[in-house]
């Protein structure tokens, strides 16, 4: 019985392994693409008006941007992000109050400490950031962007099934996917960039080409600030996907989602 289960269980491996790239290859990105990248960056900050979306324009390319409610950027420029919203890119709800686990953050006020959230109140927290959005850009179907990546309210409850219900998909932290298998676009994996090279990002997206999934960015000050990328790191990023046009998919993370959800129900 040993010697049977060391032939047999290599065989298990190898087949198993090989079911799961049949299905991987299964998914297709548009235009034979190799892999997506999600560009989404957070806080509704005026470095994003300033820097990030000229950068983003002038190389045709559109992304996603996360806003809180209370972001003093949105209420002084509120007409920019309506432009940028008529150009192509997606105003995400990020919250009204940006709530985040009071344990893990000390600058978390207290009444915003997600652990002390219910349910119900996490759930008119986010449809009311949403009505604010509509307002701004006039849609009604858009992304979520988890404040600090925490999804968990009082009680250590998961309110990921709250995003389902509110919003197309929903984007937290994590690796990049290793297949496109079983994605819940409702808890989407990203990277958080803090101080990286250019080399560095072009190296993620890289990865997600190998693996023919999915490469999200989370983006916070662009050219100086909090969890910085600088102009220059984000400008080589941007000169390596336009070269490389071919094999990337750049988009809103709204469109990719979207795209991802329609090729699960397709493949099936």
């Amino acid at each position: 019985m040993k010697n049977l289960f060391v032939y047999v269980f290599p065989i298990m491996l190898t087949a198993a392994f090989s079911y799961s790239q049949d299905i991987n290859k299964n998914f297709k990105w548009p235009e034979n693409k190799k892999a997506a990248v999600c560009l989404t960056f957070d806080d509704a900050q005026d470095s994003h008006l300033d820097n990030a979306i000229p950068l983003l324009d002038s190389f045709n390319m559109k992304a996603t941007f996360y806003c809180h409610g209370y972001a003093e950027s949105l209420q002084n420029r509120t007409s920019g992000w309506k432009e940028i919203a008529e150009n192509g890119h997606e105003l995400g709800n990020h919250s009204l109050f940006h709530p985040c686990d009071a344990s893990r953050f000390d600058w978390v006020r207290p009444e915003y400490d997600i652990t002390r959230y219910s349910l119900e109140q996490i759930r008119t927290e986010l449809y009311t950031a949403n009505t604010l959005f509509k307002a701004i850009d006039g849609k009604t179907d858009r992304t979520f962007g988890y404040p600090c990546s925490d999804f968990k309210v009082q009680g250590d409850t998961s309110y990921v099934d709250v995003v389902g219900l509110l919003f197309s998909a929903g984007r937290s932290d994590g690796p990049i996917p290793n297949t496109m298998e079983n994605i819940d676009i409702f808890f989407m994996p990203s990277w958080c960039v803090d101080s990286n090279t250019g080399k560095e990002l072009i190296d993620y997206v890289k990865e997600a080409r190998e693996k023919g999934t999915i490469a999200t960015f989370m983006f916070h000050s662009v050219g100086g600030g909090y969890l910085n990328v600088s102009n220059e790191a984000l400008e080589e990023l941007l000169i390596y996907l336009k070269e490389n046009e071919q094999d990337y998919w750049v988009d809103t993370f709204l469109n990719v989602t979207k795209y991802i959800s329609n090729q699960s129900i397709n493949t099936k």
